[in-house]
Order: C-alpha cells, then structure tokens, then sequence
C-alpha cells in the first residue's frame, strides 16, 4: 500500500447562500471557502474544507490560501500514516488559520480511511448511528424569527438556536420572546459570539425567565479570553464556551466551569487532532459537549458529524450550515430526515464526500423548508 503523499492541491470555493448568515460580528451571503486534496502515490485522493468565517474570529479565505502554499514543502513526501505527527508540525505554521489545518487533517485522513475502507464513521467509534441537530436562526427582526422558528418548528427541529447581539438588548429579548411564541416546545439555546459584557447577559438571561422562557444552554456570551465575565454568567445560566476555546490548553482553562457547562467543539478552530483533545479535556472534567462548525458544505459537516456521532455522548449539535447554502458543490454526506442526521453506512472509506459541479438545491428536492424571509 503506497502511503506517501504525491501532491497537495487547494482553491477557492465560494458558496452562495440562500439569505445572510448572520452573527453579532457581521452577516456572510457567500461562504468563501478553499477545498483541499491530497493525492497519494497510488492515486487515492482525500479531501478536506477549509471554511474561514471573518465575522467569528477574522480568518479569511485569502489567508487561508496564503498559509496553505508553503505547506507543500512539509507535507510532500511523507509518509499520511503519521498523520498526528503531521498534524502537530502544522501547528505553528497555520496558528492563525485553524481552518486550513481542519482542511489538510481532514483530507490526510480521508486518503488514509479510503486505503483502508474504514468510514470515518467507524474510524472515530461508530458509538452512535444518527444525530439530531438544532437549526439556527440568524440575526434579523422579531417577524423574520418568528416565521423561520414557525418553520423550522414544522419541520420537526426540537432546538432552535437563536444568534443575539449587535443589536439592542430590548430587540434580542423581543426576538427571543417570538421565537418561543412560534416554537414553544423547543429547547432554545442562545449564541451572542462574544458580543456582550457580563451583566448585560445576565440581565438578558433574567429576564427571559421572568417570561417563562427557559434558555438551556448560553453560547458565549462574553469576549474571546475573557474567563472572568464567563465565569460570572454561568452563574446564572449554563453556557458553552466557543471562541474561548480554540486548544486543548484553552479547554483546561474552561474546565474549570465543571458541570452543567459545556465546550464547543469545532474542527474550524484548529483542526481535528486538536478537536479529539479538547474533547477528551471536556470528558475528564464532566463538562458536555457541543459540536458546531461555521458556514459550512455538507463536506466539512460529515466530517463533523463523523466525529461526533463516532466519539458519542454530544448532548449538543449545531450542524446544520448546508441548509442555509443555495448550491452543493458535493456529491455524498449525511443524509437529514427532518432534524436527525443519518450517516451513510455504505461508505466504503473516509467522509464520503467528493467534489460535483455545482447545481442549485431545491427546496422540493429537500425535506427542509425554504429558509426565504425567515432569517433575514
């Protein structure tokens, strides 16, 4: 089996979405992505997505191509079974672009899988079949997140996370308050990215439960680093912290928020290896886990979805970005029956996924509704 890697091959995707994703940092209509491949001397190919996200940390798909290039020299030549070693000599050239370290780990191992037939699925534990995601409902005005909780409600999605901050707070809460009106049997998780101080989060959380509206779990809801502002919300409210947590070393640090809390496990931030420690950091100290991504293909999401469903016991899962693309550059990945994704058990190695002219997804070729007005 011929296992040295031959040519390490990237570019530039670009997306677009049906509506803007919108986050407290800004909205994104196209999602400016890079694919990269990795060819072995026997000809299998991997592949792995970079999917850089300006408005939640400021990576940029431009920078993304730009570290990429000299990872040639390193990669070339070696030999994908030591893709740990290989994984750890990217840290320090792509420390600032965590995204193109998930794209290279991920095409190493899904070149490795495939020599072997093993699913990724099955490479990370198989613990469980499926998963049930939440849906995201972006920033915008109260009628827009009433509408799209309505819709993804019928649907059939149990958990509805609700993007607050870069507004006034009497508009998040009044958004928040709709969507629990339109969907009141869905769990409802809040994700400020980072936007707010820790009093005005405490003061939103406060009164949200003075109308009766239970927020299960606060998504970061103060600044990147800021552990003291963390600590004081959870609090009062169970959170997760995301941009917080990019390493391992940074989930030891949140570690001490212990039970009920939880981390955001992203394979954007700084590749899959680092993610398999920062979940195994999570486990050790009781904490749940989540597993989200960012404006992600249906790519990148399997990988995710892989992960989360091989390792097990994700009590939260934010992976539903390829709902909100207006065309899939891909052919495979999970397949989404209503909020529950499935992972298809006839892959023979790797992820599953493989590149495809781009053709539009139409909403009646899907089971998920239009997302139209309802998250503008």
């Amino acid at each position: 089996m011929q296992t040295t890697l031959a040519a390490l091959s990237f570019h530039a995707i670009d997306v677009p979405l049906r509506v803007p994703f919108g986050i407290a940092g800004g909205a994104q209509a196209v999602a400016k992505n890079v694919l990269v491949a990795v060819t072995l001397a026997d000809g299998t190919v991997g592949y792995g997505e970079a999917a850089p996200l300006p408005a939640y940390n400021g990576e940029t798909q431009d920078a993304v191509l730009a570290s990429l290039e000299p990872c040639r020299a390193a990669l070339e030549g070696a030999d994908v079974r030591r893709w740990r070693a290989l994984a750890y000599g990217l840290r320090e050239p792509l420390r600032w672009t965590g995204s193109a370290r998930a794209a290279i780990e991920v095409a190493l191992l899904d070149a490795l899988a495939k020599q072997h037939r093993i699913s990724f699925h099955t490479m990370f534990g198989a613990s469980e079949p499926a998963l049930a995601t939440d849906v995201t409902i972006t920033t915008g005005t109260r009628d827009a997140a009433y509408a799209a909780a309505q819709r993804w409600s019928d649907a059939g999605f149990s958990t509805l996370k609700v993007k607050i901050g870069g507004a006034a707070m009497a508009d998040d809460i009044a958004r928040v308050a709709a969507v629990h009106e339109a969907a009141p049997h869905c769990r409802l998780t809040l994700d400020a990215n980072a936007s707010l101080a820790a009093r005005d989060a405490i003061h939103l959380a406060n009164r949200l439960r003075a109308q009766g509206i239970d927020v299960v779990l606060f998504e970061q809801p103060t600044p990147k680093g800021d552990w003291d502002a963390l600590f004081e919300v959870a609090r009062h409210v169970p959170v997760a912290a995301d941009e917080s947590v990019v390493t391992a070393a940074d989930a030891l640090i949140a570690s001490r928020l212990g039970a009920p809390h939880a981390i955001n496990v992203k394979l954007m931030k700084a590749g899959l290896v680092e993610a398999l420690d920062v979940i195994a950091v999570a486990r050790a100290a009781g904490m749940r886990l989540m597993i989200g991504g960012n404006v992600e293909t249906i790519l990148s999401m399997t990988a995710s979805a892989s992960l989360a469903a091989g390792q097990g016991g994700f009590d939260f899962v934010d992976l539903d970005t390829p709902m909100f693309l207006a065309e899939n550059p891909f052919h495979g990945g999970f397949r989404m029956e209503g909020a529950t994704i499935r992972l298809d058990a006839a892959v023979a190695g790797g992820h599953g996924v493989s590149p495809a002219t781009l053709t539009p997804l139409q909403p009646e070729h899907s089971s998920h509704p239009s997302l139209g007005r309802a998250v503008e």
